[in-house]
């Protein structure tokens, strides 16, 4: 027996009934040997941790655009914020921790520079529109290693795209990051806010606290304890309405105080307004695409190729760009 099929045989013996067991994966898109040491969705995680896209997710807006400090979140943070989360539910929920993990790893891979804004440009000027949850799959299907994509489980894959959006995912484990994605940036954005002065303590409504907790980690404790209580109960992944109706409260609070505030959105304008000339730029003249997106633009068309092109920069290469092709170059007189 392989060190795999230990651990698939100890999943079958430890896992809840509504678990998926990596032995009953729907597998690949492309057949695979299977690894002698790894289950289907650890491979998964670790081609979702080594992806060049992956690893651009530091250099990636959270809610703050390049804030001026080391603590605040970015899409990497926030991804793995939202994995700890999920893997503590699924823990308490006996699912499979390591398909959870590999969900919520690669949820956010399609996500623009410069946060919902760019989600936002790009939503507005890509014909069929922008979705970053349709991007993430996009990406782990078609643009990592050089066009093969990462040729992930069909369960990662459902995870991944059904992570926000109308569709829940069809797994618990999927279902189980969906939530712990709201739960985690609800109050991650609470603790930037804060940070940057935004909002204080005292501003969140009273009755939430006393009923969520006055800390960002009696939050969590909370809402984490709440979705396993509750789901064990109902036999399905969900929050009692009580917990439930506080935390889209706070989200509704965050909504009018933050997300809508000048002092953290003032410079999302010139965020886009800089996107939507890359974007135009490179729809004039598509010859200057980096190579990998030259058998898009053939295959595909050109505003796929740039879109593609421009979801995968980081902020700061966005930025870069835009000064290179935009700005004129001071010049001396020998």
């Amino acid at each position: 027996m392989t060190l795999r099929e230990e651990s698939e045989q100890r999943e079958r013996q430890l896992l809840s009934p509504r678990a998926v067991l990596a032995s009953e994966s729907r597998g690949r898109a492309r057949p695979e040997e299977e690894c002698q040491v790894r289950t289907c969705f650890q491979r998964d995680t670790d081609r979702i941790v080594y992806s060049n896209t992956f690893r651009r997710l530091k250099h990636k807006t959270q809610v703050f655009l390049q804030p001026e400090g080391d603590h605040y979140r970015t899409r990497m943070t926030h991804t793995l914020e939202v994995s700890r989360i999920a893997r503590t539910i699924a823990r308490g929920l006996r699912l499979n921790e390591d398909l959870t993990e590999a969900i919520a790893l690669g949820h956010d891979l399609g996500h623009t520079p410069f946060g919902h804004a760019g989600e936002r440009l790009l939503g507005e000027i890509m014909p069929g529109g922008f979705q970053h949850n349709e991007q993430s799959l996009r990406v782990v299907d078609r643009l990592e290693k050089q066009g093969d994509g990462l040729n992930l489980t069909w369960e990662v894959r459902d995870g991944i795209l059904c992570h926000t959006g109308p569709e829940r995912p069809k797994t618990w484990e999927g279902q189980v990051v969906r939530l712990s994605d709201q739960i985690a940036y609800i109050n991650h954005d609470i603790d930037d806010a804060m940070r940057g002065g935004i909002i204080y303590p005292t501003d969140i409504p009273i009755a939430i606290s006393q009923l969520l907790g006055f800390t960002h980690s009696e939050r969590i404790n909370t809402l984490v304890l709440d979705v396993i209580q509750a789901s064990l109960r109902a036999g399905e992944v969900c929050q009692t309405p009580e917990i439930g109706a506080a935390m889209q409260q706070l989200r509704t609070f965050m909504f009018e105080s933050v997300y809508t505030n000048p002092l953290a959105k003032g410079e999302e304008g010139k965020a886009q307004e800089m996107l939507r000339r890359l974007f135009q730029y490179y729809c004039d003249d598509p010859d200057q695409l980096p190579g990998e997106y030259q058998d898009i633009r053939t295959r595909e068309g050109v505003e796929r190729a740039v879109c593609d092109y421009i979801a995968g920069m980081t902020d700061g290469y966005a930025l870069e760009m835009y000064i290179k092709l935009f700005i004129p170059k001071g010049w001396t007189v020998k």
